[in-house]
């Protein structure tokens, strides 16, 4: 190789690495404004468990109850922090291994109801023994986020308002009430 195009060859080197650089500063610095866009105007980022059932949520984990995961005992549940989500939210605390609900099934669970709002515990069925009902006569809440989840299985369900009791809410549930629920399920048929 002359000494010419040994100067061509380590110039142009020079000059395609010059620009990788540049590119890699621009973007780490567009990343870097990007990100700090989002983190100052402090919105929440949406999450999704995995059986979120694809519906995503404005509510961060770092905001949802937290649940006990001790099977056959009633759940013990943090107060909700926060805006509420405007979609719903599932969560397994405890997946189980016995038979899988359907939207078709009737199933047979403890629950409790707490208000995002309030987070005071509004029902419970601990003290009385399981409930059984088939899931099309519930609220929609709870007809899209129990199908999947498996007998023996803890899951949390945050209800929005239209997915449960709306405006006119119901008994203890006051108007466009925000509902969570803790399920565990202990039959599905």
């Amino acid at each position: 190789m002359s000494k010419k195009s040994f100067k061509v060859s380590a110039i142009v080197v020079v000059v395609v690495l010059a620009a990788s650089l540049a590119l890699t500063f621009t973007h780490k610095k567009s990343t870097s404004s990007a990100s700090s866009a989002s983190q100052s105007s402090q919105a929440p980022q949406p999450t999704q468990s995995s059986q979120s059932q694809g519906k995503a949520s404005a509510v961060t984990q770092e905001e949802l109850p937290t649940v006990s995961a001790i099977a056959g005992q009633a759940p013990v549940i943090s107060k909700p922090v926060g805006d509420p989500p405007a979609t719903l939210v599932t969560k397994d605390i405890i997946v189980g291994n016995g038979a899988t609900a359907t939207s078709a099934s009737t199933v047979t669970a403890q629950y409790v109801l707490m208000s995002w709002k309030s987070g005071a515990v509004l029902q419970s069925s601990w003290s009385q023994g399981p409930a059984t009902f088939p899931l099309s006569a519930v609220i929609p809440g709870w007809q899209q986020g129990i199908p999947g989840m498996k007998v023996g299985g803890r899951r949390l369900l945050v209800v929005p308002p239209a997915l449960g009791y709306g405006a006119a809410g119901s008994g203890p549930v006051g108007p466009n009430e925000t509902l969570v629920f803790v399920v565990d399920l202990t039959a599905a048929k």
